[in-house]
């Protein structure tokens, strides 16, 4: 068999898995990684291997899921150790600043803020917010950034577009989810260095 031929089973395989699994894996990365997770399957909705809009909806709700059980975790136990450490980060007492002013504002905008992800809805939780509001603005913020990250990513896709057709075309894209994943992480790790500092 020549390499041609497995490569072109390879991407069928891969091409296979995305397709069964894609949606859920943005739904659970979306909680967790967030954008870069979002941007790569817009472009592999580009590709026609995910519905974009079910990639923005698995999106949207996965991460409203994350942020809500944050919120409602940091409620319910704002005397564990987790919490006090969260409370004791300089993220947090940012989040705090902004949330005195606007937390309307804040509270649909803070997964748009880098840095800001995790640390808001505990931060949010010791307001004076209700839950019932909680839950009806996160879920609108939620609903606005996963169509908009998915746009991001389909938008990389037509850029891409050259570079993604062909054999291997899906080990490129899983290549540029690892980059993105790379990217973020180092984001993360330089943002909490410069907090700890």
């Amino acid at each position: 068999m020549n390499g041609g031929a497995t490569a072109w089973r390879i991407d069928l395989a891969l091409e296979a898995i995305v397709a069964r699994y894609g949606l859920a894996a943005v739904f659970l990365g979306a909680g967790i990684e967030g954008e870069a997770v979002v941007i790569t399957a817009g472009i592999l909705a580009h590709q026609g291997l995910l519905s974009p809009w079910g990639v923005a909806v698995a999106a949207s709700l996965g991460a409203c899921l994350v942020d809500q059980l944050w919120f409602w975790m940091a409620r319910r136990f704002r005397h564990a150790r987790w919490v006090e450490k969260a409370q004791r980060k300089p993220a947090f007492k940012r989040a705090l600043a902004h949330l005195e002013n606007h937390l309307i504002l804040f509270t649909l905008g803070f997964r748009f803020i880098y840095g800001m992800r995790t640390v808001a809805p505990i931060a949010i939780s010791a307001s004076h917010i209700r839950t019932r509001s909680f839950v009806v603005l996160n879920l609108v913020s939620a609903m606005v950034w996963g169509p908009i990250m998915t746009a991001l990513g389909y938008g990389f896709g037509e850029v891409l577009a050259p570079w993604l057709h062909g054999p291997r075309s899906i080990l490129v894209m899983i290549g540029m989810a690892a980059a993105f994943a790379a990217v973020a992480a180092f984001g993360l790790w330089v943002a909490r260095r410069a907090q700890a500092e």
